[in-house]
């Protein structure tokens, strides 16, 4: 029997039977996180780098498109730029949800996290709840510092985007909801796989390359394949206007999106409780 099937049976908190001690509560594991998190240099980094190519990106591209857009001949609608940098920063998100979980397996600190938090569950919501809500923030932040920024060109070509215009608040709320979601997502494969570059390829991949390379399939089998694909799901609420007509709408394709990260973060939680640390 291992040590993770006794524990199931057996109560194995080294300190359940030492005076003057107590199991550490919710909030006491939702601090402990959060400062893993934030003193690793890993996350300013990828944070930092969320912000520079969401909203620097979107900048630049509404910078020196401003005029074409604004001319007779052009055919696409400003608001498929204003979030246009997001599409780049999901790099950083993913990174950022990774590292979350395979750092502390690639360093042994997972053993002392278990030692000090016993409860499994517990240790997932207050990671989750971290990296979620980090990405949730900066996301939007970004969101909304790349529409102010490339917007002021817009304007002074005469074709300027309001926030109350259809589809335009809820990108910026839709591009933190989701970073936070594809974090989540990026979390839940690396408690799978427990090693950062295997869980990187793999999320990458998938929302990257395997999402694109779907609508290849033939009739309706690509077409719903690749409206189901997680990146391809969830990206619509992050834009007011999609390249991608075939998508599905935004809040349905981001209901989808939640469905299958739940489903990937319920399996990786199942593995983690079964899996010596």
């Amino acid at each position: 029997m291992t040590v993770t099937e006794l524990s199931q049976t057996v109560d194995l908190d080294p300190r359940r039977n030492v005076p003057g001690t107590r199991r550490p509560g919710f909030g006491q594991t939702l601090q402990a996180e959060w400062i893993k998190f934030w003193t690793v240099r890993s996350t300013m980094w990828a944070t930092v780098m969320l912000f520079v190519l969401g909203a620097g990106l979107t900048v630049l591209l509404c910078a020196t498109n401003a005029e074409w857009l604004a001319s007779s001949g052009a055919d696409e609608n400003p608001g498929s730029f204003i979030t246009f940098g997001m599409t780049f920063a999901q790099i950083t998100a993913v990174v950022l949800g990774t590292l979350a979980v395979t750092s502390e397996y690639g360093t042994g600190m997972i053993r002392a996290t278990l030692a000090a938090t016993p409860r499994r569950g517990a240790v997932l919501a207050a990671k989750g709840l971290v990296l979620a809500g980090t990405l949730f923030v900066a996301g939007t932040v970004t969101a909304f510092a790349g529409y102010f920024g490339g917007n002021w060109f817009f304007e002074n070509e005469g074709i300027g985007i309001a926030l109350s215009d259809d589809g335009v608040l809820r990108s910026m709320i839709g591009s933190g909801l989701y970073m936070a979601g594809l974090g989540l997502l990026a979390a839940g494969v690396g408690l799978l796989v427990r090693h950062t570059a295997a869980a990187l390829s793999a999320v990458l991949a998938l929302v990257f390359v395997v999402g694109n390379m779907v609508f290849l399939l033939p009739d309706a089998w690509g077409e719903w394949a690749g409206k189901l694909m997680p990146g391809n799901a969830g990206s619509a609420v992050a834009a007011p206007v999609s390249f991608n007509p075939n998508l599905l709408d935004p809040w349905v394709g981001f209901a989808v999106f939640a469905g299958e990260v739940a489903a990937v973060l319920l399996v990786g939680y199942l593995t983690f409780r079964r899996r010596d640390a």
